[in-house]
C-alpha cells in the first residue's frame, strides 16, 4: 500500500481507485497510464477533428459547384460553425470540469459522425446550416476542450509533450483524410465522400474512447505525471495548478483579456486561410487542380506535425507568451507569402511554413491557459477563451467570403496578415494573474499498488 494525496476532479465527483476502462485494468503499470490516454486522444482527434475541421475546406468548393452557391453562402455556413462551436465550448467548459470529459467526448464523436454524413444529403441552404450546426456543437463541446482538459489533468510538467501527442492526430487527419476525401469527391461527389467520412469517425473513435480513456489520474489512484518530481527547468508552480477560478475571477484578470484578444485575431487569420486554402490554390494562377491543392494541404499538415514535435521538446521551459508571439509573426509571413509566390515549389514551401503555425498556435493557447489558470478550472477558463477564439474564426470566415466575392483574395489575405502582427504584440500582456481561491484538497487516501 502507498499513500497518495487525492484531489477532487470536480465538486461532487468522487475518485474510484482501481477501476477504469479495459486497458487500464489490463495495463502492467510500467508505463504511466496518462500516455495511453494521450495516444487515445491522438486517434480520436484524427477522425473527429480531421473530418469536422479539415472537412470544412474539403466541402467548400464542392458545395459551391454542386449547388451553385456563392462564397458568401458557404463561408457563412462555415462561419456559423465556428460561432456555434465557440458557444458550445463556453457552455460545456464548467460542466466538463464538474462531470469529466468522457461523456462530452462521446457526444462529440456521435454528433460529428451524424453531421459529417449529412453533408452528403444537403439540397437546401438550411440543410447545410443544420449539418454544420451539428458539427459545430460536436467540435465545441466534444473535441479540443475535453481533450485539452484531459491532458491538463493527467500532466503538469510534461503538459506540452502530452498535448503534442494528443493534437498530432488533428494534423494527421488533415494530411490523410483531405486527400482521401478529395478522391472520394472526384469519384462520387459529396453524396459518396461525406457518409463514408462520417462512418469512419464513429467506428474508429468510439471504441478507443470506451476502452482506453479515463477522465483523470485520480480515478485510477494515480497522480499527474505519475507522481514524478518536476524537472529543475519547470516553469510551473504546482500549488497554483490546484487553484479554482470562476468565470468572474478569470474575467477580472488582465491576462485573460490579453489571451482572448490575441487569439481572436490570430485564429481569425489562421482559420480563414486554412478553410480557403484549398479553393485558393485551385485558381489557375496557382496550382490549378483539386489534387495538387489537396497535396498542398497535406504539406501544410506535415509542417504542422514536424513543428509541433520540435516545439513540444522545449515548450514546457518556454515563456508561452513569447512562444505565441513568434508563431503569430511566422503565420503573418506565410499568409503574405501566398500572395507573393507563384512557382509550385515555392507554394508548397509557403504551405509548409503556414503549417508550422497551425497546431502550435492551438497548443500555445492551451498551454498558456493551463500555465496561468491551472488544471482544476481549465475547462471553465478555456471554454471562455475558446468562445472568443471561435468567434474570431467565424467572423473572419464570413468577412473573408464577402471580401473574396467583391475583391478577390489579395485584400483579405493582407488584412489577415496584419491581424496576426497585432496579435503578436497583444499576447505579451498575458502575465501571471493574481492568485484565485485555493481548492480544498481531500485528505490522503490509501491506494493499493
Amino acid at each position: 500500500m502507498r499513500s497518495v494525496t487525492s484531489f477532487r476532479s470536480a465538486p461532487g465527483v468522487r475518485p474510484t481507485p482501481g477501476r477504469g476502462p479495459l486497458l487500464a485494468r489490463l495495463s502492467s503499470g510500467r508505463v504511466f497510464y496518462g500516455w495511453y490516454v494521450a495516444f487515445a486522444c491522438t486517434v480520436m482527434m484524427y477522425v473527429t477533428v480531421g473530418v469536422s475541421y479539415y472537412g470544412l475546406s474539403l466541402f467548400l468548393r464542392p458545395l459551391k459547384e454542386e449547388h451553385d452557391w456563392s462564397n458568401a453562402v458557404v463561408s457563412g455556413a462555415t462561419g456559423t460553425f465556428f460561432l456555434l462551436s465557440g458557444v458550445a465550448s463556453f457552455a460545456a467548459g464548467p460542466k466538463i470540469d464538474r462531470f469529466g470529459p468522457r461523456v462530452f467526448l462521446g457526444l462529440g464523436i456521435t454528433l460529428t459522425a451524424i453531421g459529417a454524413a449529412s453533408v452528403g444529403f444537403v439540397t437546401q441552404i438550411w440543410h447545410l446550416y443544420l449539418a454544420y450546426a451539428l458539427l459545430a456543437v460536436a467540435y465545441g463541446m466534444g473535441a479540443v476542450v475535453p481533450v485539452s482538459t484531459l491532458m491538463s489533468r493527467w500532466f503538469i510538467h510534461n503538459r506540452a509533450k502530452a498535448m503534442m501527442v494528443s493534437s498530432t492526430g488533428v494534423s494527421l487527419g488533415g494530411a490523410t483524410l483531405v486527400p482521401i476525401g478529395a478522391k472520394l469527391i472526384d469519384r462520387g461527389g459529396l453524396s459518396l465522400a461525406a457518409p463514408i467520412l462520417g462512418l469512419l469517425v464513429f467506428v474508429v473513435a468510439m471504441p478507443v474512447l470506451l476502452l482506453v480513456v479515463s477522465a483523470s489520474p485520480d480515478d485510477l489512484g494515480l497522480e499527474p505525471d505519475g507522481g514524478a518530481a518536476p524537472p529543475a527547468s519547470s516553469r510551473l508552480d504546482v500549488a497554483s495548478q490546484y487553484r479554482v477560478w470562476s468565470r468572474k475571477d478569470a474575467m477580472g484578470s488582465a491576462s485573460f483579456w490579453a489571451i482572448t484578444a490575441a487569439f481572436f485575431l490570430a485564429l481569425a487569420a489562421q482559420t480563414a486561410v486554412l478553410i480557403y486554402q484549398l479553393a485558393f490554390l485551385q485558381e489557375d494562377d496557382k496550382l490549378g487542380s483539386r489534387g495538387a491543392a489537396a497535396l498542398a494541404v497535406t504539406t501544410t499538415t506535415i509542417g504542422s506535425i514536424v513543428a509541433r514535435v520540435v516545439v513540444s521538446m522545449f515548450a514546457d521551459r518556454l515563456d508561452k507568451r513569447f512562444m505565441a508571439s513568434v508563431l503569430f509573426v511566422l503565420q503573418a509571413v506565410a499568409i503574405s507569402g501566398y500572395l507573393l509566390v507563384h512557382s509550385t515549389v515555392m507554394i508548397y514551401l509557403v504551405a509548409m511554413i503556414f503549417g508550422f503555425t497551425i497546431g502550435n498556435i492551438y497548443m500555445a493557447q492551451s498551454l498558456l491557459v493551463g500555465e496561468l489558470y491551472g488544471l482544476m478550472s481549465f475547462g471553465t477558463v478555456y471554454g471562455m477563451v475558446s468562445l472568443v477564439g471561435q468567434l474570431g474564426s467565424g467572423l473572419g470566415l464570413i468577412g473573408m467570403g464577402r471580401l473574396i466575392d467583391a475583391h478577390g483574395y489579395n485584400l483579405p489575405f493582407l488584412l489577415l496578415a496584419g491581424a496576426d502582427l497585432v496579435a503578436a504584440v497583444v499576447v505579451l500582456g498575458a502575465v501571471k494573474p493574481a492568485p484565485a481561491r485555493d481548492l480544498v484538497r481531500a485528505e490522503p487516501v490509501a491506494v493499493g499498488v
